[in-house]
């Protein structure tokens, strides 16, 4: 597949489109049962909605905010945007009134397409003030309180013009056929989309991501993935879209290679819908992988001795067989094959049970857990990425994977190590730059590089080793450096606990905030008789002790720069809906440390 044919996201879209025909493209759920959406039908809607938003007023060089769940119509309009000559914006659908204003007078945007009513009412009052935007298409009925508000409660008709899907898609109907004409005009350095970050740091900056950066990337992991064959492959879209690395590896790649995609329901629903998709390919984040440890983890714990001991076995050959293929006795690999049957035939039946690999992107896994998913028979290959590259840089080979790496970069991309350490990265899937901020980008990209801010080698093979991540390192006071993300992994395996962050900058030693797990919290109240909400017993000093455990236990695996000294116990986890934690699970330090800064300093006045 020659991706340099294509000029464009939309030409991609459409030459995938003419090849496929009737053949099932996108599944989504529906009276409890998955129902497909076939490539030609996407096409004509694709063509009808781009041809009714150049009715609105759609110019070249337009922005659209797209708000919605992930479904058929997020990628019908991101394409349709794109193939008017417009800019999609994606927003997440955790964004607060605050967030959506942010992010609609920031982009300038000309119109909404948001889903339902519960995001309506997040967007709306966004959408009244800002100055650029002029309209909202509905994807749903938002009742008619909603719908007056949009166009001004005196009935003057002053406010944001309201459409329904069906009547964009009705009123391009009418129009002339010459979406694939129009959308041509676009090249592979004119923006795509814009992605706003997550803002773990502080007030998102809008990443402008070009066509050929994305088609870039997608050229890329193909030809990663071509180790392991590609041929019908099934995604399983469950991150959200609005996510630089589910925009790119949940929705473009799946388009590239003519893979089918089912939307998940929910993160809640996700086990169950892995039952149902089976997918082949399953790109991640490895909260996911680091929940689905724990889970295994603590329903092992209620098992009888022989069943444990059939798994200590399991990931013992499993590690063994890693290492050296070869180094397995013959009756080792006899007994290997049997625990295949037995285990490891049970652990892939909970992804699926035909998995071909699950990338694993968007923050640093834990090799710990990767291993032990690799010895359980499944393939995990850890990549590494930013925004700014469209996003992905590197993966693990599914032929050579090491495990304490993030592989060596994709195809086209190069990569060098500056003399301080940084990682840089340069090649046709970087930014175009940050929306209306030279200053940021001028810092970010010098002479043609992006600057990561990550630190890291490169070994003999090429494949590159992050250490650390400059602007998060926790520098002691007595001026040794440590990695607050490494003790972090390490706490968080712990199946007590389920997040945690740790701060020590300027400081003698490291302290931490612990959210205790909730499964593990239950059965820790009902043994002691207390409540099992967090707000009550945060201060609990049994509670207390009974973390304490799991913290000397990770203490005693880390240097002693890197031992937790003190820490104090949430009194509630970090969640999208109080801000402290991005939509796929980064935990946003500032405004964890703008909520507990002062008790966690308190934490050093508290003797030695």
């Amino acid at each position: 597949m020659d991706y340099q044919a294509w000029n464009n996201l939309p030409e991609m879209f459409f030459d995938r489109a003419a090849a496929n025909g009737s053949q099932d493209f996108l599944w989504v759920k529906k009276a409890g049962h998955y129902a497909p959406v076939p490539w030609n039908t996407c096409l004509e809607e694709v063509k009808a909605l781009s041809r009714g938003l150049r009715h609105l007023g759609l110019s070249r060089g337009d922005r659209v905010v797209i708000l919605s769940e992930n479904r058929p119509e997020w990628l019908i309009a991101d394409v349709a945007i794109m193939a008017a000559g417009g800019i999609s914006v994606p927003a997440y659908t955790t964004n607060t009134v605050g967030d959506n204003r942010h992010i609609l007078t920031h982009s300038g945007a000309e119109g909404v397409i948001v889903s339902n009513a519960a995001l309506a009412e997040k967007v709306l009052p966004a959408a009244r003030e800002s100055q650029d935007c002029r309209w909202v298409i509905t994807l749903e009925d938002l009742g008619d309180d909603l719908g007056e508000d949009l166009n001004g409660a005196d009935g003057s008709g002053e406010g944001v013009a309201v459409h329904s899907w069906a009547d964009v898609l009705a009123a391009g109907t009418d129009m002339p056929d010459d979406v694939a004409e129009v959308a041509a005009q676009a090249r592979r350095h004119d923006v795509a989309c814009f992605i706003y970050t997550s803002g773990t740091g502080g007030v998102p900056k809008g990443v402008m991501l070009t066509h050929g950066g994305i088609l870039a990337n997608c050229h890329g992991a193909h030809h990663l993935l071509e180790q392991i064959g590609l041929g019908d492959e099934v995604f399983l879209s469950f991150l959200p879209l609005s996510h630089s690395y589910e925009h790119t590896a949940g929705q473009f790649f799946p388009m590239a290679i003519s893979a089918q995609i089912y939307y998940a329901e929910s993160v809640d629903q996700l086990l169950g819908n892995l039952s149902e998709v089976r997918p082949t390919i399953m790109t991640a984040v490895p909260r996911l992988y680091e929940s689905m440890y724990q889970r295994i983890s603590r329903q092992l714990q209620k098992e009888k001795p022989f069943k444990q001991k059939l798994f200590q076995k399991t990931e013992e050959l499993g590690h063994k067989k890693a290492q050296d293929p070869g180094s397995l006795s013959l009756v080792e690999k006899l007994i290997d094959l049997v625990l295949d049957r037995l285990v490891r035939d049970k652990v892939r039946a909970r992804f699926g049970g035909r998995l071909k690999a699950m990338v694993s992107g968007g923050a640093a896994l834990n090799p710990d857990i990767g291993h032990y998913f690799t010895a359980l028979g499944l393939r995990i290959l850890q990549g590494y990425g930013q925004t700014e590259a469209s996003p992905v840089v590197s993966a693990n080979l599914p032929n050579k994977v090491k495990m304490e790496t993030v592989g060596p970069p994709l195809d086209g991309v190069q990569v060098k190590i500056a003399e301080d350490g940084e990682i840089l990265v340069a090649g046709e899937l970087l930014m175009k730059g940050y929306w209306r901020d030279q200053e940021a980008t001028d810092k970010t990209i010098v002479n043609g590089w992006l600057h990561t801010g990550d630190v890291g080698q490169m070994d003999a093979d090429g494949y590159i080793k992050i250490t650390d991540r400059k602007k998060d390192i926790v520098v002691l006071s007595g001026g040794d450096n440590v990695s607050p993300a490494r003790v972090e992994s390490f706490l968080t395996l712990q199946t007590q606990i389920e997040q945690a962050m740790v701060i020590g900058d300027k400081r003698p030693y490291l302290v931490a905030i612990i959210v205790p797990d909730k499964d593990f919290l239950r059965e820790w109240a009902r043994k002691a008789g207390k409540s099992h909400h967090l707000a009550e017993v945060a201060n609990d000093p049994d509670l207390r002790k009974a973390l304490q455990a799991s913290v000397d236990d990770v203490n005693a695996d880390l240097a002693p720069l890197e031992k937790v000294r003190r820490f104090m116990i949430a009194d509630e986890p970090f969640t999208t809906e109080n801000e402290m934690a991005t939509p796929t699970l980064k935990i946003r330090r500032h405004k964890v440390k703008a909520r507990y800064g002062d008790a966690m300093e308190a934490l050093y006045g508290k003797g030695k």
